[in-house]
């Protein structure tokens, strides 16, 4: 069993044992973190939906992100990630929204270096935002973030 679905395991199962919901928007990862927790048994009880959010278009129309942070900081940024997670928790009425942006490379991209990531929780009391700098070809960049928004879920659903 991988790295990925004990981590997913467990967040599924504190989801449960709280009786909270889950929704992910996910742009670099598109739909790995979805999946990865649906890949677990008990899922259906926990897991509301997911936006794959690849498209600034999609940012702004289906979670809400504002037109006007996209144009100024570009999709790879803190607080995007922060509106991602709270358009997913709002859009597909979940406890917690989580999600994730950032580059995968080859190339730079809105200015941020290959392998920059955000992950963004959002719960009732609020939003964060964490910054991790990934290295590695493209599937492990994309691996590393999924991983990463997995123990972010994980610590929201545990605090």
């Amino acid at each position: 069993m991988s790295n990925l679905h004990l981590l997913a395991g467990q967040a599924v199962r504190q989801a449960l044992e709280s009786g909270r919901t889950v929704a992910t928007a996910e742009s670099l990862t598109a739909g790995m973190v979805s999946a990865v927790l649906a890949d677990t048994p008990g899922a259906s009880g926990m897991l509301q939906g997911g936006v794959i959010a690849y498209q600034n278009s999609v940012k702004e129309s289906v979670l809400r992100v504002p037109a006007d942070l996209l144009a100024s900081a570009g999709s790879v940024d803190p607080d995007v990630a922060c509106a991602m997670a709270a358009g997913a928790r709002a859009v597909l009425a979940a406890d917690v929204g989580i999600s994730t942006t950032g580059v995968a490379g080859p190339d730079a991209h809105d200015g941020k270096p290959v392998g920059r990531v955000y992950v963004g929780v959002a719960t009732a009391a609020g939003t964060a935002a964490f910054e991790y700098s990934f290295t590695g070809s493209r599937p492990d960049i994309r691996g590393a973030a999924c991983a990463a928004a997995l123990e972010r879920l994980l610590e929201a659903l545990s605090g």
